[in-house]
């Protein structure tokens, strides 16, 4: 099993692939404009189970300047630019990242992707005979308001957008089916 990490850093989102094919999705915290998370190329360097405090459960650093992925005693920052550089994500989140890579995995981390909301990959098997638009998510939104509001289930969006879990964050890009 190859994995690969792809943080993408204006849609506040972690995608974790596997042999080339998008796993899961999960929201992030990005740095704050005055110590932005860097972007490039890099592979997690070391990895520590329970560091505790800020770092939540897990820690996998990526840069020699101590920059890392990692969980958090805030989750109610995620999906905000918070931090000095680092990506957080909420703790059960990060769990299940640090348990599926290991040291010398690789990290791409992007501004933007060349097409924002859509897999990184063509070949995902989503989006294949329906048509989408992009939905921002806004404070106080669910996946309940939002499946109402535009007449699609809850288990369309999940699985459109690869979602695990119900839980959104306001300035999170959905991939939301239109009815022809």
């Amino acid at each position: 099993m190859s994995y690969k990490i792809y943080l993408e850093l204006n849609t506040r989102r972690l995608y974790l692939k596997e042999n080339g094919i998008t796993v899961n999705t999960y929201p992030i915290a990005v740095g704050k404009p005055s110590t932005p998370t860097p972007t490039g190329d890099y592979k997690i360097l070391s990895k520590i189970m329970n560091p505790g405090g800020v770092l939540g459960s897990r820690w996998m650093q990526f840069t020699w300047s101590e920059h890392g992925i990692h969980g958090t005693n805030q989750p109610w920052l995620i999906g905000q630019a918070v931090s000095n550089g680092c990506v957080r994500m909420y703790n059960n989140d990060v769990e299940q990242v640090y348990s599926r890579v290991s040291v010398g995995t690789a990290v791409i981390i992007r501004n933007s992707f060349s097409n924002p909301g859509q897999p990184l990959n063509p070949k995902d098997p989503i989006n294949k005979n329906k048509s989408t638009f992009i939905y921002t998510v806004r404070k106080g939104d669910s996946l309940w308001k939002i499946s109402r509001r535009y007449n699609v289930s809850i288990q369309e969006i999940k699985t459109l957008n690869k979602l695990d879990s119900n839980t959104i964050y306001p300035g999170q890009k959905l991939l939301i089916p239109t009815r022809n």
